[in-house]
């Protein structure tokens, strides 16, 4: 059994929270956290024994933070903070996303400065081991004071309320922790703010899209090395000494990966006297530019979505030792909705040439021998003309998407909170974009496939194994000897985003070539 994660005492990556964000995961207290955590919380009781007037634990909240709040009462202030604060709408988050969440929620309060008891965090962890995933709205968070809405949704369960998926279903978390043999937290001063304070939606989203983007960076590789084997490419753009001049790292990884996956190929740089040229166009002859700043976008986003992860940002702030409670902004999510905004358009950037790439494919005026649209008898034939339709409708969507959040701010909290980072639409954005990468890569990787089909001489090693892999996730009736007719593409294209999703495909042709960068 792998050991557990010790929460507050380890510094998380985003590998690890990916992993993690999979399925059930074990997490623990250190012994130093734990200590951390029980001195935060004696503090603040000591702080409300005493009558000291601090913000959300003896008063309201946001512009009502002059309200004073009976000592009997602060029990019930905090269960109320939660219920007011679940408001948000719109489909459930993924729950890969939801568990991410859970788990930085957990190792934030391990960190001793949000003054909870244990307990709060033993739940949190609990509900991660045995699986038991809140529903969270989608809509509702401005992305300061954190992402309140979304994470008071996350904590509904810990005090019997809210949905919980268990067993295949959302099912009242009452019932679930009734099943469970668990019994329903009542909080204390300070708790529901700890809870729900924080920046752990737009992190967690953020965490997940750098761990899939880098994928999808690495498969974009894959499909363009299938590309330019239909359409006979030319080998010298990812010529090594090129890149040798212009060493960005990106740019030389993916020139590296196409020359690995391509390595032996009697397609690549074969022409007849009817197709002479020198060069490609750009979606091919640039494509280790663009993949590889997208690349590089990608690697320097992760030191800040890991720092972010590993940060206290609920607000107010214990530090017992220094005999202090302090007020300030760690939940204002910039930081995430900037990085998440510069994710958005490196996606969005894989996904445009990648829709130039199949355009090129289908468009027998540039795929040099290729039929119209990739089908035998064009014409009766449509073959693949509105996938690509498709793929267009998805990467202008992608545009829009695009747009920076992170400049608009709608004030809050009667103007208390009057600027915001609108971090939480940034991290939808940008989950739909990548979901939209996804599509328009497995259409272009279709394309592909069908291209090597009228090709003659053998692919490269990657190439091989990635195009067996494709041909059996596809329909082969589909097939008449040597003819490609029309059929579902639709099917095929889902299956190939799959089999992209997945890793699958990554897998095959790292079996064959080794790692690629």
């Amino acid at each position: 059994m792998r050991p557990a994660l010790p929460l507050g005492a380890v510094w998380l990556d985003v590998a690890t929270l990916a992993e993690a964000s999979t399925g059930a995961v074990r997490c623990e207290l250190s012994g130093e956290s734990l200590a951390a955590v029980l001195e935060s919380r004696a503090f603040v009781e000591a702080a409300v024994e005493k009558g000291q007037v601090i913000y959300g634990i003896t008063t309201g909240f946001g512009a009502l933070q002059l309200v004073h709040i009976p000592t009997a009462e602060l029990g019930r202030l905090q269960h109320n903070l939660l219920v007011s604060h679940a408001v948000s709408t719109g489909d459930p988050l993924p729950r890969e996303i939801v568990r991410a969440m859970l788990l930085l929620r957990a190792h934030s309060l391990s960190q001793g400065h949000s003054g909870v008891r244990p307990v709060l965090i033993q739940r949190l962890m609990e509900l991660l081991h045995r699986d038991l995933v809140p529903l969270v709205p989608a809509l509702g968070s401005v992305g300061a004071s954190g992402d309140l809405s979304p994470l008071s949704h996350m904590a509904l369960p810990l005090i019997g309320e809210g949905m919980l998926f268990h067993k295949g279903a959302y099912r009242p978390s009452a019932a679930v922790l009734e099943a469970e043999g668990l019994e329903p937290l009542v909080l204390e001063a300070k708790e529901g703010l700890a809870l729900n304070n924080g920046t752990q939606f737009m992190t967690a989203t953020a965490a997940l899209l750098l761990e899939r983007a880098t994928r999808l960076a690495r498969t974009a590789d894959v499909v363009l090395a299938l590309g330019l084997e239909a359409l006979q490419g030319k080998s010298a753009a990812f010529d090594a000494r090129v890149h040798a001049l212009r060493p960005h790292h990106g740019q030389v990884d993916s020139a590296e990966n196409v020359r690995r996956i391509t390595q032996g190929s009697g397609r690549v740089d074969a022409q007849d006297s009817a197709h002479v040229r020198v060069q490609d166009s750009y979606s091919v002859r640039c494509a280790p530019q663009v993949h590889g700043a997208c690349r590089d976008t990608f690697q320097r986003l992760r030191p800040t979505v890991e720092c972010e992860m590993n940060a206290v940002t609920d607000n107010p702030l214990v530090f017992a030792q220094d005999g202090q409670v302090l007020s300030g902004g760690n939940f204002h999510g910039e930081p995430m909705a900037m990085a998440l905004d510069f994710l958005k358009v490196a996606l969005a950037e894989l996904g445009s040439i990648s829709e130039r790439r199949t355009a090129k494919l289908l468009d027998a005026s540039q795929s040099h021998g290729l039929p119209p649209f990739l089908v035998s008898r064009s014409g009766l034939n449509s073959g693949m003309m509105i996938c690509q339709y498709t793929a267009a409708a998805l990467v202008s969507k992608n545009k829009t998407l695009a747009h920076p959040d992170s400049v608009d701010s709608i004030p809050t909290s009667a103007n208390q909170e009057d600027h915001v980072s609108m971090g939480a639409n940034a991290a939808l954005h940008a989950w739909e974009i990548a979901g939209h990468v996804g599509t328009v890569l497995a259409i272009e990787l279709l394309a592909a496939h069908y291209g090597n089909r009228f090709r003659s001489g053998d692919p490269g090693r990657g190439s091989a194994a990635a195009l067996l892999a494709v041909a059996s996730c596809l329909d082969q009736e589909a097939l008449r000897g040597d003819e490609v007719v029309d059929h579902d593409f639709r099917a095929e294209y889902h299956a190939l985003k799959a089999l992209i999703e997945s890793g699958a495909l990554l897998a095959a042709v790292e079996a064959e070539v080794g790692e690629l960068r």
